[in-house]
């Protein structure tokens, strides 16, 4: 497509206000090939793929497995990192028919697309032939059998590694016999407490491994990320050798910044009256327009969204708008999401493949490497999260030598109205890092339970399972789950203990979350801190990109009683919390005030909950709760500012404590800039208790912490100039969801002055505050 000519034929249509902010043109970037010896079945099989020549960091990867490194594997969307893997194993297994491999995908979809690629090896004429399967729970029975005796490359997920194959590794004492190589895909996805989760699996993996006799080199790949070499070395527990230099093609894109109208202009039609107020249109509607249009000439268009009902109405109200103008074309429209059946979805992949739909409204389901071809433009519905899942979904477009569109449409919240202005953001270096914390002892003492039941533990192991080690087993000795007999630690119960280890939550009490609609299905579990914030009844939970409404949580059965649910919003429970310093682990000045870290214990209680209405963010009404409080000990850094602004702002009738409000909302929002996480895996508090003072305290969500506090203190100075541009730059007058946040209700900030309650906090004493720390009033 002609990118530059549709965006100049957008400023004539009717929906069109100077929506578009920024375009950035990429270059078109030509492919860099190198040669590496193949084996004569590989280089036929890659010949019928239609693949004559290999891109350098292909024959790089290949080369250092060859060597016998470890290796993690950053490029690009389509950027052939499959190849890297798949022809060093599978020459392997031409070389030594009993060899294995392990392949683990976040994803079921990923790994039956993956599993499509590893059989296009088979070649029975040239005597390449060997069983590759995927083993999951979806499985057949009469099939796992036929997979465990004889599979040479075994293609499932984290989960069943830990609970299906892991305790049954005698069963699979053929298969970790001859394990060569693990591929670790989209490993950067592998975060936080799923993340370190993993790395547990990985050491428990890897000790039986040794077991029996096996020691398997690692193959991972990653999104561009700050630290992809130290984050997959913290999940292998291996060194890792960085290859990064893609040499795969890049068609040319125009990116395109598109900053939905506030509805005042929206409605007067005032393109002089652009930076008033700070509620905009909706993105979605934004994106109706856009599909629309782009259909309408022939673009094939695929728009990402965060759940399953914007993909739905964004695929419905686009077909109703084209109806009119063709059935056609109308019809050429759909959805993809999780929750259709497989069949449904491969069809929808083949379809695309072969230009049968223009216009495909996707959750992030199509955002890992699934196989769908080149498409021609990408529809950005609010920035997904991560400058890493930014990337890769607009690199669904731009494959080709024509050039792509993408369009980023910014939603109403801070981060995305910070990358509408200060675009250099996006296309600089990538300042993410993604966090890991495999020794947290409340992730570690469930695998360490597991390892003693896969295997008796000896007590030189403790090492490989971090510093906490001699500690938990000694706990569970007390509790009568492990005995120790001449050095080594014996299981000593009953329990099944990978059933109890959820890899997506930390170790505590868990929440069952059982969908009574469906015939009382369990669709997934929860800690019981994050129950407690996100299933309270009449809480609209998202699972897989569906909406869910609680009709009731039951606290003393722990479970949560949803039911699937079209909803156009969803709830943010108000919390109110107290804080307390239980160690300091460093306390230093910075810029006048005072920071600190260390352990503290956050005591939080969840008077009401607010509802918000999806991509606009209005507010609907608040609801009263009675939960109980609970206590959470975990990390934070603190941020006291000092007396002499303290007694500037008090001068000039600014309260402290509502200028650091509004600060801690922005600084929720956009520390995912710095820190790979999610704004759950993160809380503020504005306190004044510990230090005498008001002070802004930024902790982990989780037992004994991740690690984003640690992260985000480490980036202090570059988020707090982040905020203080977030909210001297947002239109509004006196403070708005787009910067320092909605109004805050009674009872959410008990140990602040009453006069701050039910209002916007105050934005003139935020940038007060701010540009007083930088010296800019």
């Amino acid at each position: 497509m002609d990118a530059s000519t549709f965006i100049t034929r957008l400023q004539n249509r009717e929906f069109f206000q100077r929506q578009v902010v920024h375009i950035q043109g990429l270059p078109e970037r030509a492919p860099v090939f190198d040669e590496v010896p193949l084996h004569p079945a590989v280089r036929d099989a890659l010949a019928l793929q239609g693949i004559e020549l290999l891109y350098s960091h292909q024959t790089e990867a290949v080369r250092r497995v060859r060597d016998g490194e470890s290796i993690v594997i950053v490029t690009g969307t389509a950027s052939g990192k499959t190849l890297c893997y798949n022809i060093p194993v599978v020459e392997t297994l031409i070389d030594d028919p009993m060899a294995t491999a392990l392949y683990l995908f976040p994803t079921k979809a990923l790994t039956q697309d993956q599993l499509r690629g590893v059989g296009a090896f088979q070649s029975p004429e040239h005597g390449v032939k060997f069983l590759a399967g995927a083993y999951d729970g979806d499985t057949p029975q009469n099939l796992r059998r036929k997979i465990r005796d004889g599979a040479s490359v075994l293609l499932t997920n984290p989960d069943m590694l830990h609970s299906g194959i892991l305790p049954g590794h005698a069963r699979w004492n053929r298969f970790f016999t001859h394990l060569r190589y693990i591929v670790i895909d989209e490993i950067h996805a592998y975060r936080g407490v799923f993340g370190s989760h993993l790395a547990n699996v990985m050491r428990r993996l890897q000790r039986i491994c040794r077991h029996y006799g096996a020691d398997p080199q690692f193959i991972c790949c990653s999104a561009t990320i700050a630290n992809p070499r130290e984050h997959a070395e913290r999940i292998t527990g291996v060194p890792m050798t960085l290859v990064n230099n893609d040499g795969s093609p890049r068609g040319p894109k125009q990116f395109v910044l598109w900053n939905p109208p506030p509805l005042e202009t929206a409605a007067r039609g005032n393109p002089d009256s652009w930076r008033v107020g700070g509620d905009r249109k909706s993105p979605l509607w934004e994106a109706v327009h856009l599909m629309s249009a782009l259909v309408q000439e022939g673009v094939q268009t695929i728009a990402f969204v965060r759940t399953r009902l914007a993909a739905e109405l964004l695929f419905k109200h686009t077909r109703d708008k084209l109806r009119p103008v063709s059935r056609k074309l109308a019809d050429a429209v759909h959805a993809y999401r999780g929750g259709y059946l497989p069949e449904e979805r491969r069809e929808i992949e083949r379809r695309l493949v072969q230009k049968e739909i223009l216009g495909i409204a996707s959750t992030n389901a199509l955002e890992l490497g699934i196989d769908i071809g080149s498409l021609d433009a990408c529809l950005l519905v609010g920035y997904p999260g991560t400058i890493a899942s930014l990337w890769q979904q607009a690199g669904r477009a731009g494959r080709g030598h024509e050039e792509a569109l993408v369009v980023l449409i910014g939603q109403n919240s801070p981060i995305d109205q910070y990358l509408m202005t200060y675009s250099d953001y996006l296309f600089a270096q990538n300042p993410e890092q993604a966090v890991v914390d495999p020794d947290n002892p409340h992730v570690a003492v469930g695998h360490l339970k597991c390892a003693a039941h896969e295997l008796p533990f000896h007590v030189e192991e403790s090492e490989r399972f971090g510093p906490y080690t001699p500690v938990l087993l000694e706990l569970l000795e007390e509790d009568g789950l492990l005995k120790e007999f001449d050095h080594r630690w014996y299981w000593a119960s009953t329990e099944y203990p990978a059933t109890s280890v959820n890899l997506r939550n930390i170790a505590g009490p868990v929440y069952t979350i059982q969908d009574d609609g469906d015939g009382a299905k369990v669709i997934g579990t929860m800690d019981e801190i994050s129950a407690l914030s996100q299933l309270f009844t009449h809480a609209v939970y998202l699972h897989g990109a569906e909406t869910y409404f609680v009709n009731a949580l039951d606290l003393e059965q722990k479970i949560a009683h949803v039911e699937r649910r079209e909803l156009d919003y969803y709830t943010q429970s108000v919390q109110v919390s107290q804080i307390r310093i239980d160690e300091t682990e460093e306390e230093h000045e910075w810029r006048g005030a005072t920071v600190g870290f260390g352990d503290v214990t956050v005591t939080t209680s969840t008077p009401m909950f607010k509802k918000i209405k999806f991509h606009s963010r209005d507010s609907l009404g608040y609801e009263q709760l009675e939960l109980p409080p609970q206590s959470l000990e975990t990390v934070a850094f603190w941020f006291a500012p000092s007396e002499e602004i303290v007694h500037a702002m008090q001068e000039r009738g600014m309260l402290m404590g509502e200028a650091l409000i509004g600060i801690a909302n922005v600084l929720v929002e956009v520390a995912p800039i710095f820190v790979m996480c999610d704004q759950q895996d993160i809380g503020a508090v504005v306190d004044a208790s510990c230090l005498g003072r008001d002070a802004l305290f930024f902790h982990d969500r989780y037992p004994g912490g991740m690690g984003y506090a640690r992260r985000c203190l480490d980036a202090l100075d570059a988020m707090m100039h982040t905020a203080l541009t977030v909210i001297r730059e947002c239109g509004c007058e006196d403070g708005c969801p787009s910067c320092v946040g909605s109004a805050m209700p009674a009872f959410a900030q008990t140990d602040i002055d009453s006069t701050v309650r039910d209002r916007i906090p105050n934005k003139e004493a935020a940038v007060f505050l701010l540009e007083g720390l930088y010296g800019k009033r």
